[in-house]
């Protein structure tokens, strides 16, 4: 089969498109021919070996995947061949105390799809049946991959940590990433007043599209938290989706209100923060952790796109061969949602 491997790791360069062995189906696994793949930003910080866990090199990248069911293995069921399908992409073993308790994303033994394991930039990829859902028919295999990891974290984010309910407000950051401009959307069908920040105006204008009710271009006021101070009258915002960490933290965090909540899933930027611990305890303040979505929420937004409540955004697709391409559009966010793959 045809794929897009890495021996080394290192910048786009590394990347290759060539011949790879075509992966053979294992027990409790079901093997699907790839018909459409996003790129995530995981995809660039596996590349370039800045994951804390390293696959074997040589190595195939892609978390969000949507194809055909081609084969079913040892011990499956519940699906056939040709059923359209995407994968989960948190591999969790349903087996650790967190699994049995419900919180997949936080299993002991977890993966992801294309970090240690080979992922969808490829013809065709292995996975759990039990990471596997069928895609609504409504819904195309772009728009399926286009949601997969990015709009699962948005709804985990939103839906089960921070909570946000009717009349919120929250300040989602950098809204024209996946993650962003998923959480734009999923935040007005909660009914919260969305302030969104972005760097460019045409960007602005996207983001407005998507249902954001002020937007900010970081570019032009440079400290973001005192625009969306003034724009909520001093008091700052309920929640902070907050995904690109050290070059934005102090503002994210100088955004909240009393009792406000800080929910962050990456540090693309750096890692390192400060916190005013002080000001954190007299204003009783929360910072959450939040790791991908469950198969759960997954469905949730699979649903919802199929009833036309958000919509997967689609920058473009390209064909498997760009890879190299799609990601460095990626790295230098000149993306407007998602870039997706198509074998």
């Amino acid at each position: 089969m045809k794929a897009v491997t890495f021996h080394d790791y290192g910048s786009t360069d590394v990347l290759r498109y060539e011949d790879a062995p075509e992966p053979v189906v294992g027990a409790g696994e079901v093997l699907i021919r790839v018909r459409a793949c996003g790129v995530n930003r995981l995809d660039l910080l596996v590349r370039e070996g800045l994951t804390p866990a390293k696959p074997p090199l040589p190595h195939i990248s892609g978390s969000e995947v949507a194809g055909e069911i081609v084969q079913m293995g040892p011990g499956t069921s519940g699906y056939a061949p040709g059923r359209r399908v995407v994968i989960a992409p948190y591999l969790s073993d349903d087996r650790c105390e967190y699994c049995l308790a419900g919180q997949e994303t936080t299993c002991i033994r977890g993966d992801i799809l294309g970090l240690i394991s080979n992922g969808g930039y490829a013809e065709y990829v292995t996975a759990p049946v039990s990471h596997v859902l069928p895609i609504p028919e409504q819904v195309s295999f772009a728009e399926a991959a286009a949601v997969t990891l990015s709009a699962s974290t948005a709804w985990h984010m939103l839906v089960e940590k921070a909570r946000v309910r009717p009349g919120d407000s929250v300040l989602v950051l950098s809204a024209g990433s996946g993650v962003g401009s998923a959480a734009v959307q999923i935040a007005c069908m909660l009914g919260a007043h969305v302030i969104a920040t972005v760097g460019s105006e045409e960007k602005r204008a996207q983001a407005m599209d998507l249902g954001a009710d002020d937007v900010i271009n970081y570019m032009e006021v440079g400290d973001f938290s005192s625009t969306v101070r003034r724009l909520t009258g001093k008091r700052g915002v309920d929640v902070v989706i907050e995904h690109v960490g050290a070059d934005t933290w102090s503002q994210s965090l100088n955004s909240l209100a009393r009792n406000g909540r800080l929910v962050t899933c990456g540090a693309t930027s750096g890692p390192m923060g400060t916190v005013d611990i002080e000001a954190l305890v007299a204003k009783q303040q929360q910072i959450l952790g939040s790791y991908g979505g469950t198969r759960l929420n997954l469905r949730h937004v699979l649903a919802a796109v199929s009833r036309g409540d958000m919509r997967a955004v689609i920058h473009t697709t390209l064909p498997l061969s760009k890879a190299r391409e799609a990601q460095q559009m990626v790295e230098e966010r000149r993306q407007f949602g998602k870039v997706v793959l198509e074998p």
